[in-house]
């Protein structure tokens, strides 16, 4: 992989290891935004919820409405009471944010903090071969 000018540099190992590197933050990122859309969909879930307990209140059926008000809105998600927010800002600062710095580290040390240096490689390749022909 390491065949060209910006690259020669790095080995074809070093190559890889930046792009695995880049690859599983991408992947973080992608888990952070399912967070959010659980964090979401479960807010969303809870508001209708409460909307239930208001209407079965109304007709009569105080203790549903006592169910849902006492025993499942103020419930969390995980772990003894944490909330759905509580779990994505936990994601964010401790995983997320140890992992982005881990990530621009190792390109600063192994690349000279190039970013997708076998995209660019492969980016290249694929341009000199399409001149070629």
């Amino acid at each position: 992989m390491a065949v060209d000018e910006e690259t020669a540099d790095l080995t074809d190992g070093e190559v890889r290891a930046i792009h695995r590197v880049e690859l599983g933050i991408e992947w973080l990122h992608r888990a952070h935004g399912s967070l959010l859309e659980f964090h979401h969909n479960t807010g969303h879930a809870m508001e209708h919820f409460a909307d239930a307990e208001a209407l079965l209140r109304e007709h009569g059926h105080e203790d549903l409405a006592d169910e849902i008000r006492d025993q499942y809105l103020p419930r969390g998600v995980v772990d003894g009471g944490r909330w759905s927010y509580d779990v994505v800002e936990s994601f964010q600062e401790d995983m997320l944010e140890d992992l982005t710095a881990f990530e621009k580290r190792t390109r600063q040390e192994v690349a000279d903090g190039r970013r997708h240096v076998a995209e660019r490689s492969q980016e290249r390749e694929w341009k000199r071969r399409a001149q070629r022909d």
